[in-house]
């Protein structure tokens, strides 16, 4: 059964730095896409980053980009986001999901495009 777990998060100072991961099993890892989205409160759930089953195809949203690095070991089933230089809007919990797709450097933030999803990790950044 399709499992994605998220861990890695917690409290941080702004400027700080924090690595979330998240653990995926359950289905043939070179099919699926993986991305990170996040939800604030009172806000819609965005997307932040998503790698491609090849590792070749990244991409970010404009808000992170040079602060956050995404990255997948395919070995380990499992995609890290190193989160760098954090600030006080970063705060929202933070969600893995995976996207089935032939395409292996396939790598869009269109959440509808996501069918599984993990159960979150909360990220507060605050001094």
């Amino acid at each position: 059964q399709l499992r994605l777990v998220e861990s890695g998060g917690g409290l941080v100072q702004p400027g700080g730095s924090l690595r979330l991961s998240c653990a995926f099993s359950g289905f043939a890892k070179n099919y699926y896409t993986i991305g990170w989205f996040r939800q604030a409160p009172g806000k819609e759930r965005e997307g932040v980053s998503c790698i491609s089953s090849s590792g070749v195809g990244t991409n970010y949203a404009d808000s992170v980009k040079d602060r956050f690095t995404i990255s997948r070991d395919n070995a380990r089933n499992t995609v890290y986001l190193q989160m760098n230089t954090l600030k006080l809007e970063d705060t929202a919990v933070y969600y893995c999901a995976a996207q089935r797709t032939f395409r292996r450097h396939y790598a869009q933030l269109k959440r509808d495009e996501f069918d599984y999803w993990g159960q979150g990790t909360q990220v507060t950044v605050s001094s």
